[in-house]
């Protein structure tokens, strides 16, 4: 069977080393934060300002101003620290962040990523991806391989306005994990139950090896 969206992340979360200082965007990205391997201690930086994020909170840790970029209402630890968005992207596009793992709408065969706006669509705003994408020293996505009429979101061109190019380095979709090499994408990992064969179908990006 494919991996749900707890499975993705948890799967994402393997990516973490330990001391590693980590960017998680919106959407399945934040669901990393409950996933971090035994013994491996990493501190998670969210673009809005704050540095160690704790998993998501239960219903009597709620504190409304404590939230990560994608609004959702977050924990804090001993560690945690608080800084306006400048010094948050002088983190970013100083280097200081290790891996960034994010969402896409697409990807290209080779690293494109294309994840802040579809055309016609109302946009609120690019978000930290694009200098995250330029600043990090890793980026992972983690993304559905398929939209909802079965048409593959990992491309040979993206067709969406891009974010960055050439940028991923690694493509964590519910069907398994793909890097991105030299000449295409080389399947690294199939998630339980799902074939190579069954990748490659859902895949228009050219698969080599």
């Amino acid at each position: 069977m494919p991996w749900d969206r707890n499975q993705i992340a948890q799967r994402a979360a393997k990516e973490l080393k330990d001391g590693m200082y980590v960017n998680l965007g919106i959407g399945i990205p934040t669901l990393v934060a409950n996933f971090i391997p035994e013994g491996v201690t990493v501190t998670l930086q969210s673009e809005n300002g704050m540095l160690g994020l704790g998993p998501f909170p239960t219903e009597d840790e709620v504190d409304p101003d404590l939230i990560n970029a994608g609004k959702q209402t977050i924990t804090e630890l001993p560690h945690s620290a608080y800084f306006d968005s400048a010094q948050s992207f002088g983190m970013i596009r100083g280097g200081k962040i290790a891996m960034a793992i994010l969402g896409a709408m697409e990807v290209s065969e080779n690293g494109d990523l294309a994840n802040w706006m579809i055309p016609g669509k109302l946009v609120k705003g690019m978000g930290g991806a694009m200098d995250l994408v330029a600043g990090v020293k890793r980026v992972v996505v983690v993304m559905d391989h398929t939209n909802k009429h079965g048409e593959s979101k990992v491309l040979k061109d993206c067709t969406l306005p891009l974010t960055g190019t050439g940028v991923v380095n690694r493509i964590i979709t519910n069907l398994g994990v793909l890097d991105v090499v030299e000449g295409g994408l080389k399947i690294v990992e199939c998630a339980d139950g799902v074939t190579e064969d069954e990748i490659r179908a859902a895949t228009e990006a050219t698969i080599v090896g």
